[in-house]
């Protein structure tokens, strides 16, 4: 029986929601008496909001339940009896950490508002007043943003039948540099005075790029092309001594300080010298190969997106860094020519998405036979079945894993992990 929004050690009454033939699926209703690792949840959106699920868990019984469950998917997924797992990383923050935020726009009574999803309700969308994932700066710039809407009495988008106008606010920060962007997505046309929207948003004397994007398909998505209306095209963030710009839709770990930390991880498993080849896949912006790139003699980077590509190429000119080189391309699809390219990679670094090396990536990646691969990743699931066909398949044994703890209060946790053959 699963029990959500139930912890251990609860006693609960709850609802049975679903029955399979090996489990059952519940939802608590009431907390009879709370286990010893319930605490208070400060966010007054808490738990109806879908943004956190765990603010009413203990940290440290968090931390505890993410180390179980990498080292559960190493032991049974991986099938590594004994998994080489190190101490997890907590988190420097547990409040506050994240660096970009998308708000859903929704329709209420007084107007616009913006908010989060219900928990478990793609339909519904919550009225955030207080954030407790962002700064103060991102709440209020979320808050002003709600307020110049219903000056303008626009309406919101309607996700059940296509109507209405605004459909999310994008806040991005450079935690260390103080900068921020904001992206509004609407529905086609133009139904509101850009002057106005960019002067409200001046207000924020961090705010140094702003952008105005159109959504016309149903699906809730962001990342669709946008139109600079005001600053720069991309602001600017720190991490490990390099500056890095960021645009609208490139990739960068949402939680600042603690990437600085799984990269520093990264850089150490490698166990760079400084006449290595290096292969940074799935590279985004760039920010591991760059970390990596002082230590090296050269660093290839490929990634399947030409926004993010394209900021690597330019963080590798902002911080002088010659070594380095970037590509656009599937890693499954472009691996062999990089390989003709580049030559053969004494390390292999691979930061995939949720799905891990899908498709012919980990065959790819297996054939280039590097004697050392740095792993991070973001699903403890996927990094275990990755393991497992890479030794079977090629060879390769895990030395090291090391989870970090960059989203406090969520299921989510990374892991970066060294193997080698």
């Amino acid at each position: 029986m699963f029990v959500r929004r139930g912890l251990p050690g609860d006693r609960v009454r709850a609802r049975v929601t679903k029955v399979k033939r090996n489990h059952a699926e519940a939802l608590a209703v009431d907390v009879l008496s709370p286990g010893p690792q319930r605490v208070d949840a400060p966010c007054a959106h808490y738990p109806a909001c879908g943004g956190c699920r765990f603010q009413d868990f203990a940290y440290e019984a968090q931390l505890e339940q993410k180390q179980r469950q990498v080292e559960d998917s190493l032991r049974r997924i991986g099938g590594i009896a004994e998994p080489p797992l190190e101490e997890i990383v907590p988190a420097e923050s547990i409040f506050h950490y994240r660096n970009k935020l998308e708000y859903s726009f929704t329709q209420t009574p007084s107007g616009p508002a913006l908010g989060f999803h219900k928990a478990g309700r793609w339909d519904e969308v919550l009225e955030i007043e207080r954030c407790w994932l962002t700064s103060d700066l991102g709440n209020a710039i979320r808050n002003r943003v709600r307020d110049w809407a219903r000056e303008e009495r626009l309406v919101a988008y309607s996700q059940a039948d296509g109507t209405g106008y605004l459909r999310h606010l994008v806040v991005r920060e450079g935690v260390n540099t103080g900068q921020a962007l904001v992206v509004l997505v609407t529905a086609p046309g133009e139904k509101f005075e850009r002057e106005r929207f960019v002067e409200v948003l001046r207000g924020f004397p961090e705010v140094r790029s702003i952008h105005w994007a159109v959504n016309d398909t149903p699906a809730e998505v962001t990342n669709v092309p946008s139109t600079l209306l005001w600053g720069e095209d991309a602001i600017e963030e720190e991490l490990l001594g390099l500056r890095y710009r960021v645009r609208p839709n490139a990739f960068l770990q949402t939680n600042t300080k603690m990437a600085e930390r799984l990269y520093g991880a990264a850089i150490e498993f490698a166990g760079l010298t400084g006449g290595e080849t290096i292969y940074d896949l799935y590279c985004g912006i760039g920010t591991i190969g760059l970390s990596m790139a002082a230590h090296a003699l050269t660093v290839w980077g490929v990634e399947v997106e030409e926004e993010s590509v394209a900021c690597a190429l330019e963080n590798a000119d902002l911080n002088g860094i010659t070594n380095a080189a970037f590509y656009a391309g599937n890693v499954g699809q472009v691996l062999e020519e990089l390989r003709d390219r580049a030559g053969e990679p004494d390390v292999v670094v691979v930061d995939p998405p949720r799905a891990g090396l899908a498709g012919k990536a980990l065959k790819r990646v297996g054939e280039t036979g590097a004697p050392r691969l740095v792993y991070v990743s973001c699903n403890p699931t996927t990094l275990a079945g990755d393991t497992k066909r890479l030794h079977e398949e090629y060879g390769y044994e895990l030395l090291r894993a090391r989870p970090v703890d960059m989203f406090p209060h969520t299921p989510h946790v990374e892991t970066v992990a060294l193997l080698a053959r």
